[in-house]
């Protein structure tokens, strides 16, 4: 991995930073972080997509940090949305999420790295001053399997069954282990009952489920388990 840039001198600008998460004591933490850097500065919060979106327009970061998990929203979506409006916007994802299911998905939306909470101070920053670099940033372990993905075929890679599920139809199964029913992942996901449904009918699919009941307990179990 290429060395980390030098840390910006006292007349240059601060690069800004926007932070979506929806857990305020994390984003303490990270504000934190991120503002007793001489070269970094927060510009703005949010918990959810709308949030989001709305303090690009009037803060106008270099950098938006997103997690996967939003309130009322889905972090996969928000870096979609951001690429889409924004080309040149970069998105930098740092979660409490498995980097082993969710940094690939993460990359393919449009994020420029990953790296997961647990992490140590220091590599959050080096992960912040990489994308702002114009670079990558991914953990070795996250790196490694990507690549043996890439080499492996692709059911003989496959760790955990919501590997076998596209990004939709994993947030679909996602909300359906948390307790929530048709009606209310729809009005979550702004789609309509009867998309949910198709959803439904391809994960039952794809995880090889005789039975809809067994949808149910397999989300919830999965779900917690993360």
């Amino acid at each position: 991995m290429s060395q980390e840039p030098d840390r910006a001198g006292p007349t240059t600008r601060r690069a800004r930073i926007l932070l979506v998460d929806d857990h305020p004591l994390v984003r303490e933490r990270l504000a934190e972080i991120i503002n007793r850097e001489k070269d970094l500065t927060l510009c703005g919060e949010a918990e959810d997509r709308h949030q989001a979106l709305s303090a690009i327009k009037t803060c106008h970061p270099q950098l938006v940090i997103v997690d996967i998990t939003l309130k009322s929203s889905d972090g996969i979506e928000l870096i979609r949305d951001i690429c889409a409006r924004w080309p040149a916007l970069l998105t930098l994802v740092v979660s409490m999420h498995d980097e082993s299911l969710y940094a690939e998905r993460a990359l393919r939306a449009g994020a420029r790295g990953y790296i997961t909470k647990q992490e140590a101070t220091r590599s959050i920053l080096s992960a912040i001053r990489r994308v702002l670099a114009g670079q990558i940033y991914l953990n070795e372990k996250i790196s490694s399997r990507i690549l043996s993905r890439l080499a492996t075929p692709a059911r003989s890679a496959v760790s955990s069954p919501a590997e076998l599920l596209a990004d939709r139809e994993l947030q679909v199964f996602e909300l359906t282990g948390r307790g929530l029913n048709t009606r209310q992942i729809a009005a979550r996901l702004h789609l309509g009952v009867k998309t949910i449904e198709t959803y439904r009918s391809r994960i039952r699919e794809k995880l090889d489920l005789k039975d809809p009941e067994d949808l149910l307990p397999i989300a919830i179990t999965w779900t917690h388990k993360k």
